[in-house]
């Protein structure tokens, strides 16, 4: 029977591997919502990638009952949110869907970066906060700091903080109970008009885009006519129901439940999350506030493996983007890899899995170039560019201004390695310290504002060498700003080779060039002619390096005679190779591409 005083809506929050997805087949279990028979670990991460990494990529809700000891039964919607940067947007999106939160915090790690963002986060969406303390049963847990950290984060009485073991079941009754006395039901507004958040979407080929959804006021059942209101589409709505978690139909989708809406709609893209659907014939004023488009921050050049498979590729990543609408690409030539595409991520997470996707799902080899950021140049003839790809950025006599994307970047680390992390941030990456806060006992919280590329670019590794593990961290985009930047075009064999072009601070333009025909030189096998690697930026070459030549002993047949007659052999040998180099091809291998991800790895 629907009442809405009886629904509790809640999202989890944490950082990778703190245990989200664990603790929710805890709940299912207790709850008995799903047969002991079908229970698998990590139950909600429904792709293979996301069980093997341990890590949450879609949102994914589920709706359960609980009896509580006041003699009521309770349903309680709970949403599994990602947990990494590059999804914060849908993290956001999740909370807007619901009046409470979970906030889990390993007690070996203690509060991370991406807690304390998830957290403010939640503050803003003005969630009831229940903060629980993960992993008790570890050898190496520490309880103690971890909830003075929770404490200091908070603000709340350490009665307050509730103490789970999610691998063996402990206190998963208290935390239901802690859902349904300390969340607020959801409030219910007296308008008929439907108002319902869109806080995921996802593809299913025989049916069109499922759509997962928050009612806020007035229902959604079949046969209604909705509007999403970001682009005014209009659809019949074919089927309504919950999940439990898997879809189960139902009559209608009330004002405060979370449920799915299946009308027909074609592409996810059409979908967008964060948007509003409403009825067409009692539509509301406005939409839920907090819609935006979501845009991709970094770019890399995707080719097939043999250009044969460029057809195949390309119906790869239309699938993908049927279920990420975040994706996307369009066509792009290269002279060294012939035809592919310049794809679009948020984040290097996000570029990760979609490749591991295309090589398992589809069985496809890509080549993928070092990704890059988009760049803003301003010509000398008033013209506005918008740079996702190195090799095509204008000639410097050409360019008045240039502007780079900045982040905000948060560092929590151990006190010890705070010299470490400003050093790094800093002198290696261009950033500017602007706060420092106290994270609990011997833990600092460090804010920079640091150029998107500088980050993108062999920085974590590196946080986490400098840190012995320790440091973690999360960024959000700032601001396009001024820079100095040089584009560096690398020739090979005297042949400029685009996809290996890259832009960089001018400052850096030497040093980076130098790394990477260095690099280049150790990654491109030797042939039968001498190869010159060079860097060029502003118009001359800043940096060279050579592949010396696989040569045949020509004198070996020679015992003795006349000197002359070694001269003349080594002399058609030399107008030999001087031929074969300008007619030569340098093959070029996968590993060569990602030379600029790899120029900070001797440096350790």
């Amino acid at each position: 029977m629907y009442d809405p005083k009886l629904i509790r809506n809640i999202c989890i929050i944490a950082h990778i591997d703190h245990g989200k997805t664990t603790l929710i087949d805890r709940i299912l279990e207790y709850t008995k919502s799903i047969d002991q028979r079908q229970m698998k670990n990590q139950f909600l991460d429904m792709m293979d990638i996301e069980r093997e990494r341990g890590i949450t990529i879609k949102a994914q809700p589920v709706k359960i009952y609980y009896r509580a000891k006041d003699g009521n039964t309770y349903e309680i919607n709970i949403i599994d949110t990602p947990g990494h940067v590059d999804f914060s947007y849908e993290v956001g999106r999740s909370m807007a869907a619901c009046e409470g939160a979970i906030l889990l915090v390993d007690a070996s790690q203690g509060v991370e970066a991406q807690t304390v963002a998830h957290t403010y986060l939640a503050i803003e969406n003005d969630l009831e906060i229940i903060p629980v303390i993960n992993k008790i049963d570890l050898p190496n847990a520490n309880i103690e700091e971890t909830s003075l950290q929770i404490i200091d984060l908070l603000g709340v009485d350490e009665d307050e903080i509730l103490k789970v073991s999610a691998k063996e079941g402990t206190g998963i009754e208290k935390l239901l109970e802690a859902i349904v006395n300390r969340v607020p039901p959801p409030e219910i507004k007296d308008e008929d008009c439907l108002a319902a958040l869109i806080f995921d979407a996802r593809y299913d080929k025989y049916r069109g885009v499922v759509v997962s959804v928050r009612v806020f006021s007035g229902s959604a059942k079949k046969g209604d006519k909705i509007i999403t209101m970001s682009n005014g589409n209009v659809y019949e709505v074919d089927e309504v129901g919950y999940f439990t978690p898997f879809m189960k139909p139902g009559e209608a989708l009330s004002a405060g439940e979370v449920g799915y809406i299946i009308a027909g709609i074609k592409d996810v893209s059409q979908a967008r999350v964060g948007d509003t659907i409403t009825l067409q014939s009692n539509p509301v004023d406005k939409p839920l506030p907090g819609y935006k488009e979501t845009k991709p921050m970094v770019y890399a050049g995707m080719y097939p493996g043999l250009p044969d498979y460029y057809q195949d590729l390309r119906k790869a990543l239309e699938k993908l983007k049927l279920n990420d609408s975040a994706l996307t690409f369009k066509p792009d030539n290269s002279p060294a890899l012939g035809f592919g595409f310049r794809v679009g991520f948020l984040g290097l997470l996000h570029m990760d899995v979609v490749r591991e996707r295309i090589e398992r799902e589809f069985g496809l080899a890509v080549i993928l170039t070092a990704p890059n950021v988009m760049y803003r140049v301003k010509l000398k003839n008033g013209r506005l560019l918008e740079i996702t790809n190195p090799a095509k950025f204008p000639e410097e006599d050409k360019i008045e201004e240039v502007y780079e994307p900045f982040v905000d970047l948060s560092i929590i680390t151990p006190g010890e390695y705070m010299g470490n992390m400003i050093n790094l941030v800093q002198v290696e990456k261009r950033g500017t310290l602007y706060s420092t806060e106290n994270a609990g006992k011997d833990r600092v919280i460090l804010k920079f504002e640091a150029p998107l590329a500088e980050i993108i670019f062999d920085f974590f590794d590196r946080m986490k060498a400098f840190s012995r593990g320790y440091a973690s961290m999360d960024y959000e985009f700032l601001e396009y700003r001024k820079s100095d930047l040089v584009k560096v075009t690398i020739l090979v064999n005297k042949e400029p080779v685009d996809a290996l072009a890259f832009v960089v601070h001018r400052s850096k333009a030497y040093t980076m060039a130098r790394k990477v025909v260095e690099k280049l030189k150790d990654l491109i096998p030797r042939h039968q002619f001498q190869i010159p690697i060079q860097a060029k930026a502003g118009g001359r070459i800043i940096a060279r390096s050579d592949i010396k030549a696989l040569r045949k002993d020509v004198l070996a047949k020679c015992y003795g005679g006349d000197v002359t007659r070694k001269m003349k052999l080594l002399e058609k040998q030399k107008e030999g190779k001087k031929k074969l180099r300008e007619i030569g091809n340098v093959r070029i291998p996968q590993e060569a591409f990602l030379a600029l991800l790899k120029v900070g790895e001797d440096e350790e």
